[in-house]
């Protein structure tokens, strides 16, 4: 079985990743870019609302 993961993009560095949805706080909760230490929503960090919705259903 695949392990879904989702994409993320930082709206300050422009750095994208993906990652496990189950690895990152609830899309409501603060995050923190692992490169410039932003601090915003996770639901900020998606890239797509299609990645929301996995985090959001698997998170």
């Amino acid at each position: 079985m695949d392990e879904t993961t989702v994409q993320l993009l930082c709206p300050e560095c422009a750095k994208d990743w993906q990652t496990s949805p189950g690895s990152l706080p609830s899309s409501t909760e603060m995050f923190h870019c692992p490169n410039c230490h932003a601090s915003r929503r996770t639901a900020e960090f998606m890239r797509t609302d299609r990645d929301l919705q996995n985090l959001k259903q698997l998170g």
